[in-house]
């Protein structure tokens, strides 16, 4: 499982997917999330600019990210 700590109060779910390497690019971060292969805590999310806090656990394409505080 992927890791990232978080330097503000949150960090949006396309720049969580780009940090963790899981996306190439923020265009591609906007296609997955749009089409349904994302998931937050369990849940499809469609919202590329969804804030992502500290406890949350992202799914994407058989592996997880973890946000820490």
């Amino acid at each position: 499982m992927e890791t990232i700590k978080l330097r503000e109060e949150y960090i949006k779910l396309g720049q969580a997917l780009k940090a963790a390497g899981l996306v190439e690019s923020g265009a591609e971060s906007k296609d997955v999330i749009l089409d349904g292969y994302v998931k937050v805590n369990g849940n499809v999310e469609f919202q590329r600019g969804k804030k992502l806090r500290a406890g949350d656990i992202v799914s994407f394409n058989e592996k997880q990210i973890k946000i820490e505080a």
